[in-house]
C-alpha cells in the first residue's frame, strides 16, 4: 500500500504544472517622480541639517561670492508645508529664462522641417556617407566638441539632435546613436572647456588665475576625452547595424517613425531654400558671437530662435498661419524637457530657503582637508560632481564653490589652476547622468529616450572619463601645473 501511495504521490508530483516564478523588471519611475522624490527629500533635509551662511562679497564678475574661513552656524529656519509647495512656481520662475529659451528652440525647429531644410540637409549627408557612414561619427562629434569648447554653449545640443537622429536612422543606427553623437561631442567639449566663459572663465577669475591660461593641458585631455568618446559611440553603433536586436530602444519602431523622413535621393534645393539656409548660417554665426562676446543667455538665444524661425520660413515661402501653427506643434513636443528645469530648480530653492546649502558646501570642503594631500585634487573632482546634484548650474556652482576651493588648493599645497581643472572635470561629466540637469533632460525628452536606457548605455563611459580626469588631476599636481 505505500509503495502504491507512494507512486500515486509521485505521480501527482510529475502531472502537477510548475510555477513560473517571474521577476518583476524594475522600472525606471517618470522624471517627474524621481524631481519630486529629490525635493521631498530636500525638505526633510532641511528639517534635519543646521543652516549656516558663509559671508559674501562682490566678485570680479559683480557676483555675490563665499569669502573661505567665515562659515557660521545660524538660528534654524524651518520651512512649512506651504514653503515646499509653492518651491514649484518659484523654481519655474527663476527658470523663466531657461524655460523659454528651450520652448523656442523646439518651435524654431519645427518651423525648419516645415520648410525642408532640415530634410535637405540630411539627405546630404546620408547621401554622403552611404557607403562610409560610420565615419560620420568622427566627422561630426569634433566640430561639435570643438564649437562647444570654445563658446560653452552646451545647449546647442538640443538644435542637434532633432537633426542627428533622423540622419542616424537613415544610415542603419538608433535612436540612441543620434542622441549619444551630440551629447558625447558636446559634453566632451564643455568639460575641458578651452575658452568658455560661463565656466571656465568664472572659475579662474574667482580663484585669481590668468584667464583661459593652461589651455594646452586642457587641450590634450579635451583630445583624449573626445577619442575615448568617439571610440565608444563607435562600438555601440557598429554593433546596432550589424544587429538591430543589440539596441538598448529595440522594439520602439512605432517611435523611430515619428523621426524618419521620406527621402530616397538627394534633394535639390529651391532658390528660396538656398536663400533661407545662408540667413540661418548667419543666424548661427550672429549667435556664437553673442555667446562670446556679448554673454548671450537663454533669454537672448530665444529671441534670435524666434526671429530665425520666423525669418527662414516667410523665406522659404511658408504661410504665416503655418509658422504659427508649427511653433506651437514644437512648443508640443518639448515642454516636458522644458518644464523639467523648472523642478529640479525647485530643489535649490528649497536648499536656499532653509539656509542648508551653505552647510552642505561646508561639509564637503571639511572632508577635502581631512584627506591625504597627494588624493585632494581627485577628493574636489568627486565633490564638485557631488555639488552639481543640488546645484546643476556649471556658473553658479563656480560661483558657490571655487572660492573655497581655491582657499583649500592653497591649504593642501596645490595650484589653483589643478584646483579649476576639478571643478571642470567633477561638473562637467555629471551633466550628461544627472537628471537635474536640465537640458540633458531635454535633450533626452526631445529624443524619446527613457531615462534608465540612457543610464544602461552611457555609465560605462562615464567609469573611463572620471578614471581619465582623476590620472590627468594627479599628473596635474605632480608637474605642479
Amino acid at each position: 500500500m505505500k509503495q502504491s501511495n507512494n507512486h500515486e504521490s509521485h505521480s501527482q508530483n510529475e502531472v502537477e504544472p510548475r510555477k513560473e516564478v517571474t521577476k518583476k523588471k524594475f522600472v525606471m519611475p517618470h522624471i517627474y517622480v524621481i524631481l519630486v522624490t529629490m525635493l521631498l527629500v530636500a525638505f526633510v533635509a532641511t528639517l534635519i541639517v543646521p543652516s549656516g551662511q558663509f559671508a559674501r562679497e562682490k566678485g570680479p564678475t559683480g557676483a555675490d561670492i563665499l569669502i573661505p574661513g567665515t562659515f557660521e552656524v545660524t538660528q534654524k529656519v524651518y520651512l512649512s508645508i506651504s514653503d515646499l509647495v509653492f518651491s514649484v512656481p518659484t523654481g519655474l520662475i527663476q527658470a523663466a529664462e531657461i524655460f523659454f529659451g528651450i520652448l523656442m528652440i523646439g518651435g524654431m525647429f519645427a518651423v525648419f522641417e516645415k520648410t525642408g531644410i532640415v530634410e535637405l540637409g540630411i539627405s546630404k549627408l546620408a547621401n554622403l556617407f552611404s557607403k562610409r557612414g560610420i565615419l560620420i561619427i568622427p566627422f561630426l562629434m569634433i566640430p561639435l566638441a570643438l564649437l562647444t569648447a570654445f563658446t560653452g554653449a552646451v545647449e546647442l545640443v538640443l538644435v542637434y539632435v532633432p537633426v542627428l537622429i533622423p540622419l542616424m536612422l537613415k544610415l542603419g543606427y538608433d535612436r540612441i546613436t543620434g542622441a549619444a553623437l551630440a551629447l558625447i561631442s558636446t559634453i566632451a567639449g564643455f568639460t575641458i572647456a578651452l575658452t568658455a566663459p560661463a565656466t571656465i572663465g568664472i572659475a579662474q577669475n574667482l580663484v585669481g588665475v590668468e584667464l583661459y591660461s593652461g589651455m594646452g593641458f586642457r587641450s590634450i585631455l579635451l583630445a583624449v576625452t573626445l577619442i575615448i568618446g568617439i571610440v565608444f559611440l563607435w562600438r555601440y553603433a557598429v554593433k546596432v547595424k550589424k544587429n538591430p536586436e543589440q539596441s538598448l530602444v529595440y522594439g520602439e519602431s512605432h517611435i523611430d517613425d515619428e523621426f524618419k523622413m521620406n527621402f530616397t535621393e538627394v534633394a535639390k534645393a529651391t532658390t528660396r531654400q538656398r536663400f533661407a539656409s545662408i540667413v540661418l548660417l548667419i543666424g548661427i554665426i550672429i549667435m556664437i558671437y553673442g555667446l562670446i562676446n556679448w554673454g548671450w543667455y537663454f533669454k537672448e538665444l530665444a529671441g534670435l530662435y524666434v526671429v530665425l524661425g520666423i525669418f527662414v520660413g516667410l523665406i522659404v515661402g511658408l504661410k504665416t498661419d503655418t509658422i504659427a501653427n508649427a511653433f506651437i506643434d514644437g512648443f508640443k513636443n518639448i515642454i516636458l524637457g522644458a518644464s523639467v528645469v523648472g523642478l529640479a530648480r525647485a530643489i535649490s530653492v528649497i536648499l536656499n530657503e532653509g539656509q542648508i546649502l551653505d552647510t552642505i558646501v561646508y561639509g564637503l570642503g571639511q572632508v577635502v582637508t581631512m584627506l591625504p594631500h597627494s588624493v585632494t585634487p581627485i577628493i574636489m573632482m568627486v565633490v564638485q560632481a557631488v555639488l552639481n546634484f543640488v546645484i546643476p548650474s556649471s556658473s553658479g556652482q563656480a560661483i558657490i564653490s571655487m572660492p573655497i576651493m581655491g582657499g583649500l588648493a592653497d591649504i593642501a599645497g596645490i595650484t589653483r589652476q589643478t584646483a579649476v581643472l576639478a571643478y571642470q572635470i567633477g561638473d562637467g561629466f555629471s551633466h550628461i547622468f544627472y537628471p537635474t540637469s536640465g537640458y540633458f533632460m531635454a535633450t533626452l525628452a526631445l529624443a524619446k529616450i527613457s531615462y534608465n536606457k540612457w543610464l544602461k548605455f552611457i555609465l560605462p563611459l562615464m567609469i573611463i572619463w572620471y578614471s581619465v580626469g582623476a590620472i590627468f588631476l594627479v599628473i596635474a599636481q605632480l608637474m605642479n601645473w
